[in-house]
């Protein structure tokens, strides 16, 4: 496995450890243990912000993978990435606005957000999973350049 490869698994792998921990920091707090239940947030948040940062490094000093399947399924695969792409960005926000109504303690609106949040936090991951199953396993493609490259004209 090389750098294209790696990085993309160890970044996927942190969207869907931080789902999971979305998912029992939720049953935790339906069984009303607040101390878990926050712990448990907070590792699911860390575990989001790791999958950024190896994603934006990714980007920038790598390359991305590009479409290696058919052309017929190419605008397909776009919309499906822009749906993705779309809502995880809406879930990052979301998901800091919730954390945020949580450390200000203001629960009964960071309860109401983070249904919704977690919600589209999960339905992000597995997108997420769709789109690094597509790239990496079913239609392997090319790679782009680096961010840093292509700024700099290299």
């Amino acid at each position: 496995m090389d750098l294209y490869t790696l990085m993309p698994t160890i970044s996927t792998s942190f969207i869907v450890i931080s789902a999971i921990l979305v998912a029992i920091g939720w049953g935790l707090i339906i069984k009303g243990k607040r101390e878990a239940h926050k712990k448990v947030m907070i590792l699911g948040a860390v575990a989001a912000l790791l999958f950024f940062i190896i994603y934006v490094s990714r980007t920038a000093f790598v390359g991305n993978t590009s479409w290696g399947g058919s052309d017929e399924l190419k605008v397909y695969y776009q919309i499906f990435l822009i749906f993705h792409i779309t809502l995880a960005t809406v879930a990052a926000v979301f998901g800091i606005t919730t954390l945020v109504l949580a450390f200000r303690e203001k629960f009964s609106k960071h309860r109401k957000w983070g249904r919704v949040t977690a919600t589209i936090w999960f339905i992000t991951a597995i997108t997420g999973v769709v789109v690094y199953v597509l790239l990496y396993v079913l239609y392997p493609g090319g790679h782009t350049k680096p961010v840093w490259d292509v700024i700099l004209g290299a």
